[in-house]
């Protein structure tokens, strides 16, 4: 820049980049763009350190676009309060002018986002309302890492910029919250409708798992002590005690068996990864009557705190690798049973169900409504569930972070 002639002939300068500018602002529709050509045509008569725009964002929040250098300005909403500019965005000051910022009690105050100022050096600033319709909107603000930087003509220079941009950045700011808005509904009526679907579903499997229980009851229980009623009121015939000690026997197993499926117990009474090894002991000694040819493992690495968990989400993830196993048990032929429970780097909760069997494409006989059991209370609860056949059958359940807390069912 040649400072010299930008202060001898202000008019002519400005015309030349105002011009350029509003060539560049007529082909951009997106604010972070049309604030890099903005900033390119500047650094041509004034150099900077920082230059960034910030936009009011309701009654007491703050919005920021910044080039040059990345701070923490524009990662996030700032509260207007605590802003370095907040004289200038509650109309005290038109504008402000510091020749070092790091000493300018204006700019430097209790509980000040004033961070990026010693981080970046950032001495000299000069700082200038944007108006549409006689409304301030935000402020212009460059900065210099040099002290003593700015004028009153840099001040000039960028009230003038400011009035400029004013309009256009209103502009695109509505056009971005509209498309936020806009995606954000999506979104909701995506979540809403995904939620209906999974209520229902729900609402079905439950009716079919109400079925399925009044079928072991009646099939197994039922029908057991019928037969001991026969055998008790029958006084032609001799009671076989050792026979109706066993039948009561197997009516107390049964029971207890559909009862642990219907109450997890285990869970509320000794925690996640205790009730996860127990049932899967069950399920392979029930399989296997009790012989040793079916080894399992339950793997615990995780610093995910399930137990503390809403009891919701975690009483549908334990539904979901109870489910899984009872499958691997029951329908893949396996020797060798692996439960895995994990996290990744994002703090999403992993667990996965694995077996050395004959692979999930190959298993006719495996329960579908098993299966939309655990898609279901899967999508109730924003986890993925995942299904892959290699050398076997994995089914993964991943609960991200932001679900763990718990969500609507």
């Amino acid at each position: 820049m040649n400072e010299m002639a930008t202060s001898a002939h202000p008019s002519a300068y400005h015309r030349d980049i105002f011009l350029r500018i509003s060539n560049h602002l007529a082909r951009v529709t997106e604010i972070q763009s049309a604030l890099s050509a903005v900033a390119q045509e500047v650094a041509t008569v004034l150099p900077f350190t920082h230059f960034d725009i910030c936009m009011i964002d309701g009654e007491d929040w703050l919005v920021s676009y910044e080039v040059g250098i990345q701070t923490r300005w524009s990662r996030r909403r700032a509260r207007l309060i605590n802003s370095p500019v907040r004289d200038v965005l509650t109309g005290e000051l038109d504008h402000m002018i510091c020749s070092d910022a790091m000493l300018d009690p204006r700019q430097i105050f209790p509980n000040s986002a004033s961070e990026p100022i010693f981080n970046h050096n950032l001495r000299s600033r000069v700082h200038v309302g944007m108006k549409v319709m006689g409304q301030l909107i935000g402020t212009l603000n460059i900065s210099h890492s040099q002290a003593d930087r700015f004028d009153e003509e840099t001040l000039h220079f960028a009230q003038h910029l400011a009035d400029l941009l004013a309009p256009y950045f209103h502009a695109l700011r509505a056009i971005e919250k509209a498309q936020r808005d806009a995606q954000a509904r999506s979104e909701m009526q995506s979540r809403e409708e995904g939620l209906r679907q999974g209520a229902s579903s729900l609402t079905q499997a439950l009716e079919q798992e109400r079925q399925r229980i009044g079928m072991d009851l009646h099939d197994q229980t039922l029908a057991d002590l019928t037969r001991l009623l026969r055998v008790v009121t029958n006084e032609a015939q001799d009671i076989d005690r050792t026979y109706l000690g066993d039948t009561l026997t197997t009516c107390i197993h049964d029971l207890r068996r559909i009862i642990d499926e219907a109450v997890p117990s285990q869970l509320e009474l000794f925690g996640f990864s205790h009730a996860v090894s127990t049932h899967l002991q069950k399920a392979a000694s029930a399989d296997r009557g009790g012989a040793e040819t079916l080894t399992t493992t339950v793997e615990n690495c995780t610093s995910v705190d399930i137990d503390a968990m809403c009891s919701t989400v975690r009483t549908a993830i334990y539904r979901i690798t109870q489910e899984a196993i009872n499958n691997a048990v029951s329908h893949s032929d396996a020797s060798n049973i692996v439960v895995t429970i994990g996290d990744d780097a994002a703090g999403a909760l992993t667990i996965s169900v694995r077996d050395n069997g004959r692979g999930f494409a190959r298993r006719p006989d495996t329960r579908q409504s098993g299966l939309m059991h655990m898609e279901t209370r899967a999508r109730l609860i924003l986890a993925d569930l995942k299904i892959t056949d290699h050398g076997g059958t994995s089914v993964t359940l991943t609960v991200p972070q932001s679900a763990q807390t718990g969500v609507p069912i």
